[in-house]
């Protein structure tokens, strides 16, 4: 093989993702010219409304898996936590990077903390997840929607469209951002999504040589752990823009799993942990989505859903 392609959004991070990918595998195959396709996305043109209220699934990967079904690209770079638990036909998701900091961060150029905002005070963030965690802590906060790419939504908090948002750590990090803010916090107490820091390598199915670069990638570690949030996920039929949050950690040679779904408004929520040997994290996501599917779990998600945004909907006339 002389030549691979990469399917990538054109979006600043997901470039640095793909490029972080392109520079790895140059290192190992340096007989292998790596090129990027860049594409904008569903996901990176729709601006004016938050996807949860968009319908459908995989916003941000729909465009790079038909460039690869179309036998345009080899491989696609996504940011985890983006790609559905249902992958086309023709296409598999080969390898996962091993995860770093999965930390939500709060940003502010006025408040040192999420402890020291004021009442009432505006957050902006689109994850339904970090809505439901903040308003579950801080029920007495305005939380907005912001919607951008990274630059477009730290120059709304600039302006003071916000007095805080909320953003995924990593993002910033990779893209040496978080210089330019005052204060920031890392919000342990929040539960992250499926995936969350973690790269998925999604390649088309039977291309051996491709599969084999990809599984080089791989981590087995964070493989396992986000398998298990994806089973999770897929169980209790959440998409991508749910208010659900699921994170799976080893920890001392033990499977850590939290999750927790409910009402965007953190008004009510069902919260889950499961501590097991890891010869039992097998089959864990499954088993933890049904006994919160026991405890009414399907039906809060719709309730969820009907609740989220509400006052963006349009009336019927």
């Amino acid at each position: 093989m002389k030549k691979l392609t990469i399917a990538t959004r054109a979006s600043q991070l997901a470039l640095w993702q793909a490029y972080h990918i392109k520079a790895r595998i140059e290192k190992a195959h340096p007989e292998i010219s790596v090129e990027l396709e860049e594409i904008t996305s569903r996901g990176d043109k729709i601006l004016d409304r938050p996807l949860a209220l968009v319908g459908g699934k995989g916003h941000f990967t729909k465009e790079l898996e038909d460039e690869m079904l179309a036998g345009r690209a080899d491989l696609a770079v996504h940011s985890l936590k983006d790609v559905p638990t249902f992958i086309p036909e023709g296409l598999e998701l080969a390898a996962i990077t091993e995860r770093q900091d999965q930390s939500d961060v709060f940003l502010s150029h006025r408040y040192t903390s999420l402890e020291e905002l004021p009442e009432g005070a505006v957050v902006g963030t689109t994850s339904l997840r970090r809505r439901m965690q903040l308003l579950q802590r801080r029920p007495d906060l305005q939380v907005k929607d912001l919607r951008g790419n990274v630059n477009t939504r730290l120059r709304k908090l600039a302006e003071g469209q916000y007095d805080a948002i909320i953003l995924a750590y990593i993002g910033l990090v990779r893209l040496d951002l978080l210089k330019q803010i005052p204060y920031v916090q890392k919000l342990e107490w929040m539960i992250p999504p499926m995936g969350q820091a973690a790269l998925g390598i999604e390649i088309v199915t039977g291309n051996e040589t491709v599969r084999q670069i990809a599984m080089e990638l791989d981590d087995p570690v964070t493989h396992l752990c986000t398998d298990i949030e994806r089973e999770f996920v897929s169980a209790v039929g959440a998409g991508c823009s749910a208010p659900v949050a699921v994170n799976a950690r080893l920890i001392d040679g033990e499977l850590d799993l939290r999750a927790m779904l409910g009402y965007p408004d953190g008004s009510k929520v069902l919260y889950e942990e499961l501590l097991l040997p890891l010869e039992e994290a097998e089959g864990s996501g499954g088993r933890l989505a049904q006994k919160m599917i026991d405890d009414g779990a399907l039906e809060l998600l719709a309730e969820a859903e009907k609740l989220a945004f509400k006052d963006e909907r349009p009336e019927r006339l």
